[in-house]
């Protein structure tokens, strides 16, 4: 008798594979930024499927295959899960608190950057420049965009 493919291993290692790999393009939402939650509802699909796939696999060896490589699909799935949960549990908290970093509505400390043409320019004197500083443009503001991370 020929034993059939035990599809749930497959499916649940793919299931496994795409909470792992789809973690850039849900990390682009709001909602999953934060917290990885499709991830790893992925990840218990996936690992569900698995489990499901090797009980099959070992309860029935003489129908189903997948005893050897369900159980190596298994740990390595295992494996790709820790990693996983240990970046976004472990690895994202170590980064530092941005205690110093301005507020909404708060005003910046005037500083001095290099501008296009590499001439220093004081937010000091943007905010209070004239028309001959920038033609044609009354200057009302500035915007500042501050990018935390750590390098």
């Amino acid at each position: 008798m020929k034993r059939k493919w035990n599809w749930l291993i497959w499916v649940g290692f793919l299931l496994v594979l795409a909470g792992l790999f789809s973690f850039p393009f849900f990390i682009r939402f709001p909602s999953t930024r934060d917290f990885p939650w499709v991830n790893f509802l992925l990840f218990g699909f996936g690992g569900l499927l698995l489990l499901l796939g090797l009980r099959r696999a070992f309860a029935r060896p003489e129908q189903y295959r997948g005893k050897i490589f369900g159980s190596i699909m298994g740990a390595f799935s295992l494996l790709i899960i820790a990693f996983f949960a240990y970046g976004a549990f472990y690895l994202a908290r170590q980064l530092p608190v941005s205690a110093a970093a301005p507020r909404l509505g708060q005003k910046a400390p005037d500083f001095t950057l290099p501008d296009q043409d590499g001439k220093d320019v004081t937010l000091s004197t943007v905010l209070s420049s004239s028309e001959s500083t920038f033609p044609g443009a009354k200057v009302t503001g500035v915007l500042l965009i501050f990018y935390r991370g750590f390098w």
